[in-house]
């Protein structure tokens, strides 16, 4: 099950993909910038979605499902409708992908600035034996 929702994020239009599958949650999140119309989100979810990078899946707990009274059912549907933003379960899902994402970035970075580190060491080495030989 797919779910797209968008939403005003000062300055930008946001879009929010849901995948859900076996009880694992996937999202994504896409800056469309200026309102798209629908013809513009179909046309993006054509063309785009299967080139979506989503976060890493999130095990979610399966809500149990009653048979709601029709007129409590519309009134929850108005409320959602009227209510901007997306789940707190793909919200929970994107703090954690960013996470994920800086502990990568600083490892990379750790490794990165190591690596020059010890460059430079080897540099300042084979200066002084060249200052050692008469060069």
């Amino acid at each position: 099950m797919s779910k797209l929702t968008v939403f005003f994020e000062d300055p930008f239009w946001v879009g929010v993909f849901e995948q859900c599958d076996n009880g694992f949650l996937e999202t994504c999140r896409v800056i469309f910038g200026s309102e798209p119309k629908d013809y513009e989100v179909y046309d993006f979810v054509l063309k785009h979605y299967y080139h979506l990078k989503f976060s890493r899946p999130i095990k979610v707990q399966k809500e149990v499902v009653k048979k709601i009274n029709p007129k409590r059912l519309q009134r929850k549907i108005k409320k959602l409708e009227s209510s901007e933003g997306v789940s707190t379960k793909a919200q929970e899902v994107m703090r954690l992908e960013r996470e994920a994402n800086k502990i990568e970035r600083k490892k990379i970075s750790k490794e990165r600035k190591e690596l020059e580190k010890d460059e430079e060491f080897l540099r300042k080495q084979q200066k002084k034996k060249r200052k050692k030989k008469g060069h």
